[in-house]
Formats: structure tokens, sequence, C-alpha cells
């Protein structure tokens, strides 16, 4: 068997043991988490199974930092296990907003000081329009924290925000090898697919009916190790900001689309709901199995594709762009994204 394999696999075993073990010690942890008005389950389930690809993707990280000259690497598994720490912290007993977005902000700003040498965000459009410099940074800081508070709000069903970083950092080490297969060997690569690998042993826990839940301990520590992979695989030259919108976009235009429609209809958009599209179907069809295997069709049928040509033409990527995420938008409009469950929606 060949050292990633090893590595994968190792990944996978020790997500699934600590997850397991969490959910065994669960009362004694307080991490049991209770349904109340805003949840999609009925019954009271462990919590914090996030912590299994935490230590099992951690782990292969720093076998990686120490087996190579990835010195950036310890910056990165630092600033994810801050995080994670936090979102614990959460799980256990609730920390103020402001607490975890002040760490959320300086997490993402110290990768992005770090990181200063990204290229320019670019579309051409006959007009050309680009980004760089300062503009670039805080364009990054915002999509980086935006980015784990959506993956944090979409992960409400079971299976779902682990099948979607699964997908998303399978997508990018095969679209990365495609077009250079050297890079497989490269420890940015060979940690999406520890991580992705990490992911699949809590998934065989979370998987519907979930016997154990992310928490906020993986899903900002996942969240945020997607946001940085995708960054250094961009920052390499080996894929684009585009194909990586491309990937993102079930996660990207449930919660965007959701919080919009809430902000525009003047309601309290910060507070916990059950509003976006995936709680709204998984109602509808009694079920979260339909929806997450629903996310995952879309992916692997629709936006897998389209991330192809976008990057193998990138001079059509805001083209590619738009089409990936027109029908998904206009999806979610219809189906009621952000609008109360008591309100008609075109398909009720």
């Amino acid at each position: 068997m060949s050292l990633m394999a090893t590595m994968m696999a190792l990944s996978t075993l020790i997500a699934w043991g600590v997850a397991a073990w969490v959910r065994h010690r669960a009362e004694t942890l307080r991490l049991v988490q209770i349904p109340n008005h805003r949840s999609s389950h009925v019954q009271p389930t462990p919590n914090g199974g996030g912590l299994g690809i935490v230590v099992a993707g951690s782990c292969a990280g720093v076998g990686l930092v120490l087996f190579s000259s990835w010195s950036l690497g310890w910056f990165v598994l630092g600033l994810a296990a801050l995080l994670a720490a936090v979102g614990l912290r959460d799980d256990i007993r609730h920390l103020a907003a402001r607490v975890r977005f002040g760490v959320q902000v300086a997490v993402c700003a110290g990768f992005l000081f770090v990181l200063d040498d990204l290229p320019r965000f670019s579309f051409s459009t006959g007009l050309e329009f680009e980004v760089a410099g300062w503009c670039l940074y805080v364009l990054l800081l915002l999509a980086g924290v935006w980015w784990i508070n959506l993956f944090n709000f979409m992960d409400g069903i079971d299976g779902i925000a682990g099948a979607q970083a699964v997908f998303m950092l399978l997508g990018g080490v095969s679209l990365s090898a495609w077009a250079n297969a050297e890079v497989i060997s490269s420890p940015v690569c060979m940690l999406m697919l520890c991580v992705a690998a990490a992911t699949v042993g809590f998934l065989l826990l979370n998987w519907s009916p979930a016997k154990i839940f992310m928490g906020d301990v993986g899903s900002t520590w996942l969240a945020f190790m997607v946001f940085a992979l995708a960054l250094l695989s961009v920052q390499a030259g080996w894929l684009s900001y585009a194909t990586w919108l491309v990937l993102a976009a079930v996660f990207v235009t449930d919660a965007t689309v959701t919080l919009l429609t809430r902000m525009l209809r003047g309601e309290r958009w910060y507070q916990a709901h059950r509003n976006h599209v995936y709680q709204k179907l998984a109602r509808r069809w009694c079920g979260h199995r339909p929806v997450t295997l629903l996310a995952v069709g879309i992916n692997v049928l629709w936006l897998s594709p389209l991330a192809g040509v976008c990057a193998a033409w990138p001079q059509w990527a805001l083209g590619w762009v738009l089409l990936a995420y027109l029908p998904l938008v206009v999806g979610a409009v219809a189906l009621g994204a952000g609008r109360s469950e008591y309100e008609r929606t075109d398909f009720s």
C-alpha cells in the first residue's frame, strides 16, 4: 500500500474512532444536542463528532509538515486548531457571537497576511475586471469569514456538510492533478486527500440517520481548511478562484439567497432559523437523506463538469460561474429560501 493510501486509511480510521468515542462519552462531555424549534432533528443526539475530523486531519497535517519542507503548514494547522477550540467550547457551552466572530476574523486575516502573494481576482468580460492589492485582501477576508459561517449554517441535516467538503476537496485534487499530475504528491494535495478521508470516517456515523452531529468544532475547522487549501491551490497556480466558486455553489447559493431574502424582508437575519432551502426540503420530503443525495447529485452531475470546463477554458470563467449559479439561484428563490416555513411557495 502506498504512503498516500496508508495516510488516507489512517485518517478515516482515526476520525471514525474519535467520533465514536465522543458519541459514547457525549453526556459526560456535555455534548448532547437537545432538539428545539429551529432543529431539523427530533431526538437528543450526540454532538461534536467533528472532533474526529479535526484530530485525524491535524495528525495528517503534522506528519506532512514534519516530512516535507512545507513550513506554512504549521501556521495553517495552528489557526485551524484555534477555530476548532472555540467551536468545541461553543458546543459545550454557548459562547457570545462576538467572540466567535472575532476569532474567525482574526484567523482569516492572519492566514491572508501570510499568504500575501496571491494572484489577482479577474474576469474577462469585454471590459477587464480585476481586484488586487488591499481590495483583494478585504474581498478574501469577507469571503473567508462568510464561508466559515455559511458552512456552519448549512450543517443542519445529516451528512450534507461532510458530503460537501468531500466533494470540494476531491474535486480540487482531481482538477489540479488533471492539469499537472505531479502536484498529487505535494503537501497541499496530500492534505486535501487526508482531510477528505477523515471526513468520510466521520460520515460513517453522520450519514442519515445520524448517530452523531459534526458540531461547531468540526464545521468551523473543516470550512477553514477548505478555504485555506483552496487559496493555496490558487497561489500555486493549479486552480482559479472561479473554479472554486463553482465547486462551492450549492452551499453558497442556499446560504446567500436565504440571508439576502431575510435582510430584504426586514427580519432579524442574524438570528437562528430553519428557512434554508435544504431545511425546507427535508421537512417536505420527511427525511434528510433525499436532500443530501440531491446536493450530491447537483455537485457531481452539474457543478463538477462546469468546474472542469472552468479550469480548461479560464477565459470564459465568468460565463461558467454564471451558468453554475443561475439555475441554483432560481431554484432557491422558487423554493422560498429565507421565507417563513408557513408561507406558501411556488412548489407548495
